[in-house]
C-alpha cells in the first residue's frame, strides 16, 4: 500500500524519508515487508501522504474491529485504534472517550479567552510544533488556526473553539498525555477534528 501511495504521488523513498524523518532503510524494510511499521511510523506516513491513519493501520496488520452493519466515522475508528494501542501499552486504565475530549476542549476554550490562556498559546505553539516535528493535514490545519487566533479574526465563539484546539495541542495534560508516545498525539488529532467539525457547522 505504501509503495502504491508513493507511486501515485511521484515520491521516492528518499523523499519520504526527508519529509517524515524516518530512515530510508527503515522505509525500505517496511515496504518490502521485512519490518512492521510502528504507530509513530504510521502517524508520520498518514500526515505526509494525506490519508486517514486508519487505512495504514489496517494495512500494517493491526486489528480494527468495526461493525459491518453500521460503518463508523473516522473519529470513532480512531478511538478504536487508541483503545487497542492503550491495551498494547498496558494502559487500559485510561478511559478514553469523545466525551472526555469534548469536556477538555470546553475547559481549554474558556481558558483561551483569558490573558493567561492567550499568552500560553502565543508562547507555546511554535515550540510544541518543533517538538512534534510532523507535517501534513493535521499540523497544517493547526498552523492555519493559530494564525487566525493570533490575528484575532472571527467571532468570539470561533476564537473560543480555535483556542480550545490550540491549547489541547500545546498542553501535556490531555485525555491521553503526550508523553505516552506516539499514541499521545492521536487524541490531539481527534480534538482538532472535533473543533473543525464545529467550525464548519457555524459557517
Amino acid at each position: 500500500m505504501l509503495k502504491k501511495l508513493l507511486n501515485e504521488r511521484s515520491l521516492s523513498m528518499r523523499k519520504l524519508s526527508e519529509l517524515t524523518k524516518i530512515d530510508t532503510a527503515t522505509i525500505s524494510r517496511i515496504i518490502s515487508g521485512k519490518r512492521k511499521a510502528n504507530l509513530q511510523h504510521l502517524q508520520k506516513f498518514a500526515d505526509c501522504l494525506g490519508i486517514p491513519m486508519t487505512e495504514l493501520f489496517e494495512a500494517a496488520g493491526y486489528p480494527i474491529e468495526q461493525s459491518k452493519e453500521k460503518p463508523q466515522s473516522d473519529i470513532h475508528t480512531s478511538i478504536d485504534i487508541i483503545l487497542n494501542s492503550l491495551e498494547s501499552y498496558n494502559l487500559c486504565d485510561n478511559k478514553f472517550s469523545i466525551a472526555r475530549v469534548e469536556q477538555q476542549l470546553a475547559n481549554y476554550g474558556q481558558y483561551s479567552q483569558t490573558e493567561d490562556g492567550k499568552n500560553s498559546i502565543l508562547a507555546g505553539f511554535e515550540g510544541k510544533l518543533q517538538k512534534v516535528g510532523s507535517i501534513g493535514p493535521f499540523i497544517n490545519k493547526l498552523q492555519e488556526l493559530y494564525e487566525e487566533f493570533r490575528l484575532g479574526k472571527g467571532t468570539s465563539r470561533r476564537l473560543f473553539l480555535i483556542g480550545s484546539a490550540l491549547l489541547y495541542f500545546i498542553t501535556l495534560v490531555d485525555v491521553i498525555p503526550d508523553y505516552v508516545f506516539p499514541i499521545g498525539y492521536l487524541d490531539d488529532a481527534i480534538a482538532v477534528q472535533i473543533v473543525l467539525n464545529l467550525l464548519l457547522k457555524d459557517e
